[in-house]
Parts: C-alpha cells; sequence; structure tokens
C-alpha cells in the first residue's frame, strides 16, 4: 500500500463523524455555518483519524494561504551576519506560529530580486507581507502596495513613494539618542562625535536627529557615516580620531558599529571609558556584554518589534484571524538606556 492510499481522506473523517462529505469540509476548511454538536463530531473524528487538510483545497474555501511573506530589503550576507535580523525574524516566527501560519523569507540584493518579489507577492501565495530594513530609494514599497497584500513596515516610514498610511512598527529612535548622548553629557564630555548608521534609512537619520537635538552645535567633523557594520565602525572610528584627537566621547548608531570602534581605540591605546566614553543602540546580547568593556547601549526590544508586526498584520487580515483587535494603525516603542563599564 502506497503512502498516499493509506493517508485517511475527507470521506472518512465524514463516515466516522456520521456527516455530509460537505459538512466535513467546512468543519475542517474553517467555514461556517456548521452547528457545534456537528463541529465537535467532525474534529473528534479528525484527531482519531489523523487527518491532513488539504492545503490548496482549504485555500479555495477560506481564501487563505497561512502564509505571510517577511521581506528584507537586505542582501543575504548581511541578513545572516548581523543578529538583529534574527532577533526580529524569531518575534515574528512566534507570533506567527501560534497563529498557525508559515513564515516565507525573502531577500533583496538588486533590481532583479526586487522585480521577483513583487511578481511573488501578486501572485497569491501569501495572504501579507511583513517588510522591514528599508532604504529611501528602495521601489519595495511601490511593489508591495501595487502587488495588493496587507502590509506592516518595520520602521518609520520615509521612503520617496510619498505613502503616508503605512502601518508599522518602530523604535523611539531619535528619543533613545537623546538618552545616549544626555549620559555623555552627565558624565562631563564635551567633545561627543556620532559614527551614523547607513544614512538612507530612517533609522539612522532619526539617530542622527537625536544627536543634534542634544549638541547642537557640535563640530561637523565629528560626525562619520557608518553603515550598521563592525568594519564601518572601524573605518569611521579612525577617521574621527585623525580628523579630532581631542574626541572624549563616541555614540555609535548600533552595537555592531560600537564593537567596531572600540576595537581601534584599543588599537590607538585610548582608554574606554577614562579617555574616550563609547554608547551604542540595541543592546544586543551577547555583543554588548562580550566587548572589551561591556557596552553601555540604549536598547530596543527587537523581539517585541518583530512580534508586534506580526500581530499588527494579522490583525488586519480579518475577523476569521484570532489575533488581538484594536490596536493602533502604527506602533513606536520606548528605548532604555542600559549602563555599563563603557560610559
Amino acid at each position: 500500500m502506497t503512502e498516499t492510499a493509506s493517508r485517511p481522506t475527507l470521506e472518512a473523517v465524514a463516515a466516522r463523524a456520521g456527516v455530509s462529505r460537505a459538512t466535513a469540509s467546512r468543519v475542517v476548511n474553517g467555514g461556517d455555518g456548521v452547528r457545534e454538536p456537528l463541529v465537535e463530531r467532525v474534529r473528534q473524528a479528525v484527531e482519531e483519524l489523523g487527518y491532513v487538510p488539504n492545503q490548496a483545497a482549504r485555500s479555495l474555501v477560506t481564501r487563505r494561504h497561512d502564509a505571510i511573506a517577511v521581506v528584507i530589503a537586505e542582501p543575504e550576507t548581511r541578513v545572516f551576519a548581523d543578529p538583529f535580523f534574527a532577533l526580529q525574524l524569531r518575534g515574528i516566527s512566534k507570533e506567527l506560529t501560534a497563529h498557525d501560519s508559515q513564515l516565507v523569507l525573502l531577500l533583496t540584493e538588486g533590481r532583479d530580486d526586487h522585480t521577483r518579489v513583487g511578481r511573488y507577492l501578486a501572485g497569491g501565495h501569501v495572504d501579507g507581507a511583513l517588510v522591514f530594513s528599508l532604504h529611501l530609494d528602495d521601489p519595495l514599497p511601490g511593489l508591495v502596495r501595487g502587488a495588493g497584500v496587507p502590509t506592516v513596515f518595520g520602521g518609520r516610514p520615509g521612503w520617496s513613494d510619498g505613502t503616508r498610511d503605512a502601518v508599522y512598527v518602530d523604535s523611539d529612535n531619535r528619543g533613545g539618542a537623546r538618552t545616549a548622548v544626555r549620559h555623555l553629557v552627565g558624565l562631563g564630555r564635551t567633545r561627543i562625535a556620532h559614527i551614523t548608521g547607513a544614512l538612507d534609512q530612517t533609522s539612522a537619520a532619526d539617530r542622527l536627529d537625536g544627536f543634534r537635538d542634544v549638541v547642537p552645535d557640535a563640530d561637523p567633523r565629528l560626525v562619520v557615516e557608518g553603515d550598521f557594520t563592525p568594519a564601518g565602525g572601524e573605518r569611521a572610528m579612525r577617521e574621527l580620531l585623525d580628523r579630532c584627537p581631542d574626541l572624549d566621547a563616541v555614540f555609535a548608531a548600533n552595537d555592531l558599529t560600537a564593537s567596531g570602534a572600540l576595537r581601534v581605540l584599543r588599537e590607538r591605546g585610548r582608554r574606554v571609558p577614562e579617555d574616550v566614553a563609547v554608547v551604542g543602540f540595541d543592546d544586543m546580547l551577547p555583543i554588548a556584554e562580550q566587548t572589551d568593556p561591556p557596552l553601555t547601549t540604549v536598547r530596543q526590544d527587537i523581539e517585541e518589534m518583530g512580534r508586534l508586526m506580526a500581530r499588527l498584520l494579522l490583525r488586519d487580515l480579518g475577523p476569521s484571524r484570532t489575533a488581538p483587535t484594536g490596536a493602533p494603525p502604527g506602533l513606536v516603542l520606548p528605548t532604555t538606556l542600559v549602563r555599563r563599564a563603557s560610559a
């Protein structure tokens, strides 16, 4: 007997429950209009027989695919090297799993990838999309809107296509940056530098604005653009020390950037925090605890951001889902300063 032949059929479920095939189908595939006693009989038959619904048939009835696309606007080399993405994906995965939805991961590295992603989303393969790590010139928002799928974005909208009503989840990047720089000012530091993230992303622009809120008259030479990577932090730190050897503090746009900056400071013989205090952003463990010295940083709950993105999307997919309702269209999560030895 083949494996296919040994699988229980919907007809067998109907016979075990003592109902018609149509009634069994409505129950199994999430349809309405079946009395509760019959629903219970069908569910018991499904459990006893170990019946697994055919997903294609289920989709025809429910018009749902129980799949969510997670679109990250970064190449795979960046995604799999940066723990930020792992934390966000973990939060998304937990929420989708709790609501019996599958995660479909889509990455973009070039224009061909954008076209592929847009075509996939428009093809009716998923119920919605979660999109994050966008850059200001990214075509993805327009492609997603053209695909007509419900979407939640990670990060404050700021792209150039004029989208203003996007549902999103973000952290208080500007407020967190202000907290970091005020902490450095409170330590008596007067030559505070900032290594930014990639400034075509709203999170980096917001953190730069927060820095400028606290030190509006800072020497322009004390700001160098990075790219949220350790290598970018190393390059920017060398440039800062060459430009302004008397700097006494650094606010780095994220913990990976700070880790690169700390390596260069050590190479140049600068003591941290005695000579130069350093503050990061993210509080990604174990990075922040394992730098030398352990990193003072601004904590954002990255995993919670992912979970809330998924929750907002499930809410918007309609009343047939069990996701919580009543959440606002966009959420900005608070940040807090976590003090360690670097500042």
